[in-house]
C-alpha cells in the first residue's frame, strides 16, 4: 500500500508540472453541488446555523413498511431524532443515535440517517473504512475541512462536532458506519431537460402544482429527493435520489475517471489509481463509486481551491489542479452511477 501511495504521488505530481501551465482551475464554483442558484454576495460571512424551530409534537405521523408512529419534534429532533426503521442497522452507539446536548453535538443519524446513507446536503458514510472515517473527523477537529460557500452551514456543524467529541465517540462513530455495507441509493439519469426545482436547505426540491414543470438542464447536475415529503418532512432513510446529469456527461466522465483525458484533451491522473479499478477504495483512500455527485464536486472543488486540506489532500492536489469545470461535473456524474 505505501508503494502504491508514493508511486501515485510522484504520478500526481509530474501531472501537475505538465498541467499546471496549461490547465485552467476551476474558477467557476458548481453552485449546484453546494444547492444554490446564484453566487454569494462578496464578504458574505460565514453562515451558522438556523436554531432549531418549534414543531408539533401531537399529531403522529405514519410511514409506509414501518410500524412505527413518530410526531415532527420527535422526527427532526437534534438529539433524538426518530429511527423509522431499527431493523436496517445494528445498535447505535450514543453518539450516532442522540449526539452530545451539552456539547451540542446533534446525533449523526440526523443527518446522514440511521443507515447512514446520508442526502446531497452532507454525505453517505456507509463503504468508508474506519480509518477513513476516523482520518476525516480528524482533519475537521484540526481546522482541515473548510467549504468553498460561506453560506454552507453544515461544514462549520462538521468541524464543532468533530472539535467537541471526545475521541472514543469518534472511534465509535466511526466503527458503527464502517459496518454498514454500501448500497444503490442515487438514481443516474442523462437528460436534457431536468424537473424545475428550488433549492432548500443545501439540495433541489421539485416544484409543485403550477410552478411544476421542466427546463433546459444546462452545465448543471440536479440531485433531487424521489419522494419530496418523504425525505423533507418524514426524513425517511429508505427513500433515495435521482440525479439529472448532461446527456453526454457519462460518458465523458469514464474517459477522464478510467484514462485521466479531460474533456479538453488534457491528461491529469486518472482517478484509478489510487481509487482502484473498481473506484471502491484502497485501504485510507475512500471509496468513490455511487456516491453523491453533488457532494463528490463539491470535494473536488473544495481540494482545488485549498479549502479541503487532510491528509490525503497532497495527492489529489496537482490532479484536481487541472480540472476544468465540465471535468468536474462529469467526473461526478459517472462516478455516481457506478454501483457501490
Amino acid at each position: 500500500m505505501r508503494r502504491l501511495l508514493l508511486t501515485a504521488t510522484a504520478v500526481a505530481i509530474c501531472t501537475w508540472v505538465g498541467a499546471a501551465a496549461t490547465a485552467q482551475a476551476a474558477d467557476e464554483q458548481p453552485l449546484w453541488a453546494y444547492g444554490f442558484t446564484a453566487p454569494a454576495p462578496p464578504n458574505t460571512p460565514r453562515a451558522t446555523p438556523n436554531p432549531a424551530q418549534p414543531q408539533d409534537n401531537v399529531t403522529e405521523h405514519a410511514l409506509e413498511g414501518s410500524p412505527l408512529k413518530f410526531t415532527r419534534a420527535r422526527i427532526a429532533n437534534r438529539f433524538g431524532p426518530a429511527d423509522w426503521f431499527p431493523g436496517d442497522h445494528p445498535t447505535m452507539p450514543l453518539v450516532v443515535e442522540r449526539g452530545r446536548e451539552g456539547a451540542n453535538i446533534y446525533a449523526c443519524s440526523l443527518c446522514h440517517y440511521p443507515n447512514g446513507k446520508g442526502r446531497p446536503e452532507n454525505a453517505a458514510v456507509t463503504g468508508l473504512t474506519y480509518d477513513y472515517i476516523k482520518l476525516t473527523l480528524k482533519d475537521f477537529k484540526n481546522g482541515a475541512r473548510k467549504t468553498s460557500d460561506p453560506r454552507k452551514a453544515n461544514t462549520g456543524l462538521m468541524e464543532h462536532f468533530a472539535k467537541q467529541m471526545t475521541d472514543e465517540e469518534i472511534e465509535a462513530a466511526a466503527k458503527y458506519f464502517a459496518a454498514i455495507p454500501a448500497t444503490p441509493w442515487i438514481k443516474v439519469v442523462e437528460a436534457d431537460t431536468v424537473p424545475k426545482t428550488r433549492p432548500q436547505g443545501g439540495m433541489f426540491l421539485r416544484l409543485e402544482g403550477e410552478q411544476a414543470g421542466t427546463e433546459p438542464i444546462g452545465a448543471r447536475i440536479i440531485e433531487t429527493p424521489d419522494k419530496t415529503h418523504d425525505t423533507e418532512f418524514l426524513r425517511n432513510p429508505r427513500s433515495g435520489f435521482t440525479a439529472y446529469v448532461p446527456t453526454g456527461s457519462l460518458k465523458k466522465g469514464e474517459a477522464l475517471v478510467r484514462t485521466g483525458v479531460t474533456a479538453s484533451g488534457d491528461k491529469v491522473t486518472a482517478c484509478t489509481i489510487c481509487h482502484g479499478s473498481d473506484l471502491r477504495g484502497i485501504g485510507p483512500v475512500p471509496t468513490l463509486a455511487g456516491r453523491s455527485p453533488s457532494y463528490l464536486a463539491r470535494q473536488l472543488y473544495d481540494m482545488q481551491h485549498g479549502n479541503r486540506n487532510g491528509t490525503w489532500t497532497v495527492l489529489m492536489a496537482p490532479v484536481v489542479a487541472g480540472m476544468k469545470p465540465d471535468d468536474l461535473l462529469n467526473a461526478s456524474a459517472y462516478l455516481a452511477s457506478l454501483h457501490p
